[in-house]
């Protein structure tokens, strides 16, 4: 095995892009969390949206351990468990290229005015992704993307207006990832292990971190979710919850 495709050589490389997607804590992350405090203060939900892997940003965002309650995660497979279509849609392939599944998607959500949404693609050109960005706009949600400033640079965009994400957010956060998103050379050409989960984790926790500091600092007492795991935590997240019922779903 060469030198350079090791777990220490990955994590060398992935520790120096997360220091450098770290550098935004003091610039657009904080840009990005005055957007979504002002959305939760107004009584709005943080909905989160991403394809493919790009999904575990969402779940990152929306019902987990220590995050905010007041979040609703939109994926794909919504159309099949809350829009009665048939599973043989998912198995398409490219459904996240589609622009038309994002107004289905928009719907079945059915945000509040005061919305706000996160959504992230490290590409930022599938067809889904960009109109869903561009339904939320005209609909006056603010929008916050999370994308790959050097991958979307280098590729065309896959909606049928031309537009990126970066195109039509509000603030737009770099998850470090290189073009391709995979960080270490293989010695016959292509790379191996990448980096977007990683580094957009990173940046959703920072996210979270600054609109809780938002919301203590206006005096609220945060919406956080306890882990289901510890013997408090059911009850304690079912009667926050409560105040969010029919607009945030905890679905698999």
């Amino acid at each position: 095995m060469p030198d350079t495709v090791s777990a220490e050589n990955y994590r060398r490389m992935l520790s120096g892009i997360m220091d450098e997607v770290s550098q935004q804590a003091s610039g657009p992350v904080q840009d990005a969390a005055e957007l979504i405090a002002a959305s939760l203060l107004a009584g709005g939900v943080l909905q989160a949206f991403g394809s493919g892997h790009s999904e575990a940003l969402a779940m990152e965002l929306a019902g987990r351990a220590g995050g905010l309650v007041p979040t609703n995660r939109i994926a794909l497979r919504d159309v099949v468990v809350h829009g009665g279509e048939s599973p043989d849609v998912l198995g398409r392939g490219i459904l996240e290229r589609d622009p038309e599944i994002a107004g289905r998607l928009y719907d079945l959500a059915s945000p509040s005015p005061q919305d706000v949404f996160v959504i992230a693609s490290s590409s930022g050109v599938n067809g889904s992704i960009v109109e869903m960005a561009r339904i939320a706009k005209s609909h006056a949600h603010p929008v916050i993307a999370i994308t790959s400033l050097a991958h979307t640079r280098g590729v065309e965009s896959r909606h049928p207006s031309g537009a990126k994400l970066v195109d039509l957010a509000d603030v737009v956060l770099d998850n470090g990832a290189p073009y391709g998103d995979a960080v270490l050379d293989l010695p016959d050409g292509g790379r191996v292990c990448a980096v977007s989960s990683v580094t957009a984790a990173l940046l959703a926790q920072m996210l979270t971190a600054e609109v809780v500091r938002r919301l203590l600092e206006s005096g609220e007492t945060p919406p956080v979710y306890l882990s289901a795991n510890v013997p408090e935590g059911d009850e304690h997240n079912r009667v926050l919850e409560e105040r969010y019922a029919g607009r945030i779903r905890r679905t698999a």
